[in-house]
């Protein structure tokens, strides 16, 4: 990629020096291979520690009761962030927030515990079935919620 249409500001936060497009990908090295981890705009910062929001997702996931998790950070005057879990329950199945939360504690650190857990019955997707999660960001404040 050489650069966006006529956008010379975007294309110089994007196209480093070298000429590299910066992706936003967040990966990991291991044993030679590359694995993605995350972007960089999702990434969380809580208590000054980084939490990556697919690894508390895949936790989530693993419960029983639930079809789909997706996280994102919402920022508090402290300037830190807590991490918000957006849960839906597979058809027939419930789970309440302490039971997630009981559930969760057992396979994060305590810093990469949700501090909310707001339910919903499905989630704003893209025509690929990407979740969206900026739109779960703007809900935060105007969703009920249970923690």
């Amino acid at each position: 990629m050489k650069g966006y249409y006529k956008d010379p500001q975007q294309t110089a936060a994007a196209i480093d020096s070298e000429g590299w497009f910066k992706t936003g990908d967040l990966v990991r090295m291991e044993e030679g291979n590359l694995f993605i981890v995350g972007r960089s705009k999702e990434l969380i910062i809580r208590y000054g520690f980084n939490v990556h929001p697919a690894e508390v997702e895949s936790v989530l996931n693993l419960h029983p009761a639930l079809a789909r998790s997706a996280v994102v950070g919402r920022s508090v005057p402290s300037g830190d962030e807590e991490i918000i879990a957006f849960v839906q329950c597979r058809q027939d199945a419930s789970v309440t927030a302490a039971e997630l939360s009981s559930f969760v504690a057992k396979h994060l650190a305590p810093y990469k515990m949700p501090s909310q857990f707001v339910f919903v019955s499905e989630f704003p997707v893209t025509s690929t079935g990407k979740i969206i999660k900026g739109e779960l960001a703007k809900r935060v404040a105007i969703t009920t919620t249970q923690s």
